[in-house]
């Protein structure tokens, strides 16, 4: 496998906050790697040092592979609001599109209009400015999946995003012949696309070939193993100790070199590993009393524009009940939770009808998608003043005077996250709470979620986080019209797929079958551009292979060959025609679609 990216000797740092130091690593053709880390680690300023958006500290070599094709998916996507989607996506792809021919430019914009309709983003003509934001996600995502590239940097791609189109990209990347490189806190997601694991963790890279539960497992036994060895460090630290203490006589003849060895040793004696997580286990001890009325809806009904996204809604929330929300993006899910908290302001528009009765002891928290309003320069201290629950939530004193608007966007949310919690609500009401956050983070979230004594509301793009907190779910379907469903997500998707699959065998039609590739390669057709690219380059290849495949086996024939020769020539006797069947039936496979 060829190398695609090489990394050597790049840092970043803040002011005294060392992201990363000095680091290294490769990734190879066909790799697809999930970067983990804690919130503010630098997992950001890392994937934009190599999409070339920001600079190494330290120089450092930073070296793709000559002609690959390179796309990066930023967490935040800039736009002309004026534009249209499909305006706004040929405008933003000059890198891919400046050397195509007029046929070429064609096949390019049917492929966007392909991602267009499988994002279900219409036919691309409504203007940016009218979109919500997770559609504005789907036309970054539509933008850099029809580039076709051979290497895709992704920072969080499933934020905002609804489960349709999460699975719908899960898909594309799981199939799709690329690299990848991407952050992600969705461990479904990670899991199905993935199949290696770096881990960035105190300013240092570690790889691990696998799943995340691989990852797990490998990254316990790297940490109890450093354990292990600091406390073999110990032991020479308190014989060196003795030696240090001796009479003032012996001093005067020690060596230096062992003087100067010894500040090593006692620094390194002293670094035990400590995984820093978040520690839910005071921040509330209990939340304070709810009676036997939550909230009731009758009746309810609201429009917006002409459209209506609430209909005849009838329900009476329960005490200690865990419901999740799910649905398409712009189903209506969050101005659901605006009008169960008194959030909608009705001078800003929209029209209600029917009934909410909200119990006399409910006291909500409600953590909202738009996340904590700050003044400029307020500081974390300023925020939330008790030092004690900042240091459980990750804010070590080095912190407290840091303003807010300076950390980042999981520091952030972890931060309004405790704002939230420290009030001891009855009814938490959680709008996309999985944005932004690390994975260590959603872990402890979860765990204490599931002990939490009060009533909870998840609106979730993330299926593992609903899988483990909620009872049944309200499935926002268009139109205004919410189901019931009694389950989690995972039992809701299979009894979707039998559903779908029982209405089909009734009206006497096929199943559908797999899609096994990327949606730009389903049907047959005329080579892409990059599939061009790809011949040519296997039509080069091919013979190379068959000359050294030859030359082997004259060698391996000749006896000529000493045993270390021999066995070099065999082993990659073995792997060349693996490769060689390969890439014979990929351009097989090319020749079909010419």
């Amino acid at each position: 496998m060829a190398s695609y990216l090489q990394i050597e000797n790049i840092s970043k740092s803040y002011g005294v906050k060392v992201l990363f130091d000095r680091i290294g690593f490769n990734i190879n053709e066909g790799d697809k790697v999930a970067l983990i880390a804690p919130n503010g680690a630098g997992k950001t300023s890392l994937l934009r040092i190599l999409a070339g958006k920001d600079s190494s500290d330290s120089g450092g070599k930073i070296l793709f592979l000559k002609d690959i094709r390179i796309a990066f998916l930023e967490q935040e996507y800039g736009f002309d609001p004026s534009n249209s989607i499909f305006t706004q996506i040929l405008d933003t792809s000059q890198e891919w599109t400046a050397h195509l021919d007029p046929e070429q430019l064609e096949e390019y914009k049917r492929r966007i209009r392909e991602l267009l309709s499988r994002l279900q983003l219409g036919d691309g003509s409504r203007r940016m400015d009218e979109l919500s934001g997770g559609e504005v996600k789907r036309v970054a995502l539509a933008r850099i999946l029809a580039s076709e590239a051979d290497f895709y940097i992704l920072d969080e791609p499933t934020n905002h995003l609804d489960i349709d189109a999460i699975e719908f990209l899960e898909g594309f990347l799981s199939h799709a012949r690329c690299t990848l490189f991407m952050v992600t806190h969705d461990r479904y997601f990670l899991d199905r696309v993935c199949n290696t694991v770096m881990e960035l963790d105190r300013g240092q890279i570690y790889t691990y070939r696998g799943n995340y539960q691989n990852f797990l497992e490998k990254r316990t036994e790297r940490i109890d193993l450093y354990n292990a060895e600091t406390e073999k460090v110990r032991n020479i630290y308190r014989r060196e100790l003795e030696w240090i203490h001796a009479s003032p006589c012996a001093r005067t003849g020690k060596a230096k070199y062992r003087k100067q060895a010894f500040k090593g040793i006692a620094e390194r004696a002293a670094d035990t590993y400590r995984e820093q997580k978040v520690d839910l286990s005071e921040t509330v001890q209990k939340s304070t009393y709810l009676g036997n009325k939550v909230i009731n809806c009758k009746g309810l009904n609201f429009w917006w524009d002409g459209k209506c996204y609430l209909k005849d809604f009838t329900y009476n929330f329960q005490r200690y009940e865990r419901v999740g929300i799910v649905g398409r993006n712009a189903a209506g899910k969050t101005t659901f939770l605006n009008l169960l908290t008194g959030g909608w302001d009705p001078s800003l528009g929209g029209e209600m009808t029917g009934v909410i009765d909200r119990g006399e002891s409910l006291k909500i928290g409600y953590y909202n998608q738009s996340g904590m309003i700050f003044k400029p320069g307020q500081t974390v201290l300023e925020t939330v003043s008790d030092t004690h629950l900042l240091s459980r939530f990750l804010f070590p004193h080095d912190m407290l005077t840091t303003r807010v608007e300076r950390l980042s966007g999981g520091e952030r949310r972890r931060l309004y996250l405790l704002t939230i919690l420290m009030q001891q609500p009855n009814l938490l009401i959680l709008d996309e709470p999985t944005n932004d956050l690390d994975i260590v983070t959603l872990d402890v979230l979860e765990e204490y979620l599931q002990e939490y004594k009060g009533s909870l509301i998840i609106v979730s793009h993330d299926r593992h986080f609903l899988d483990r907190l909620v009872d049944h779910l309200f499935v926002f379907c268009g139109e205004g019209v919410v189901k019931d469903f009694i389950g989690n997500y995972t039992e809701y998707r299979t009894f979707l797929k039998d559903y779908e699959a029982q209405q089909r065998a009734e009206a006497g039609e096929a199943a559908p079958k797999v899609k096994t590739t990327a949606p730009a390669r389903q049907q047959k057709r005329r080579l892409s551009y990059k599939e061009q690219q790809e011949m040519k380059a296997l039509e080069a290849r091919l013979p190379e292979l068959e000359a050294e495949k030859a030359a082997l086996e004259a060698a391996l024939s000749s006896g000529t060959l000493s045993p270390a020769e021999l066995q070099t020539a065999s082993s990659r006797y073995g792997s060349l025609a693996a490769e060689l069947d390969e890439a014979e039936m990929r351009y097989l496979e090319l020749l079909e679609w010419l």
